[in-house]
């Protein structure tokens, strides 16, 4: 087994894993998992296939049972992320000032924070984001546009709250790609 395509992909996998938990920690972990699952079950990767799709079809489900284990051994029930909200902005260092990028990208639902960075982020297309996460390609674009939506309202948020225009931000449709 020639380890080498794998190595390379390590730099995208934590990429993703910290933009999914938002904690470095939690991210090495998940890449950790996700290379041990890869090279238990190496056998099922059908040789030629795309690698990568693969590797990170094995994170996104492991991601996906790790939250479902979290919500069930939660004790209390669940949190509604309304609720905390208060709790997520960040600080104010100066008046106005929209929340950061990775705040408002774990305010997002997770499905649709999984699509909108397959695809912004690590450029996958629309077919390998389907495979990946178990969906057909319309639900794909459906929660993308949703997630970048919901985004973009987001950063945007505290800015009109104050009554000020919009902090200059990096628009979120510069991360719209026809795929």
């Amino acid at each position: 087994m020639n380890r080498q395509p794998i190595v390379d992909q390590i730099p995208a996998l934590r990429r993703y894993a910290r933009a999914l938990t938002g904690d470095t920690w939690a991210a090495d972990d998940l890449v950790q998992d996700t290379l041990e699952r890869a090279c238990s079950k190496w056998r099922l990767w059908a040789a030629g296939s795309d690698l990568r799709a693969w590797l990170f079809t094995v994170m996104h489900n492991l991601f996906a049972n790790q939250m479902r284990r979290a919500t069930r051994q939660a004790s209390g029930g669940t949190v509604d992320i309304d609720e905390v909200a208060h709790e997520l902005v960040a600080p104010d260092t100066h008046p106005g000032q929209a929340m950061d990028l990775q705040r408002c990208l774990l305010r997002l639902p997770p499905d649709q924070r999984a699509v909108l960075l397959l695809v912004s982020v690590e450029d996958m297309s629309y077919a390998d984001v389907a495979k990946i996460t178990g969906v057909p390609i319309g639900t794909v674009m459906s929660r993308l546009s949703r997630g970048r939506s919901r985004l973009q309202a987001l950063l945007d948020a505290p800015a009109k709250a104050a009554g000020q225009p919009p902090v200059a931000c990096t628009p979120v449709s510069n991360l719209h790609r026809l795929k």
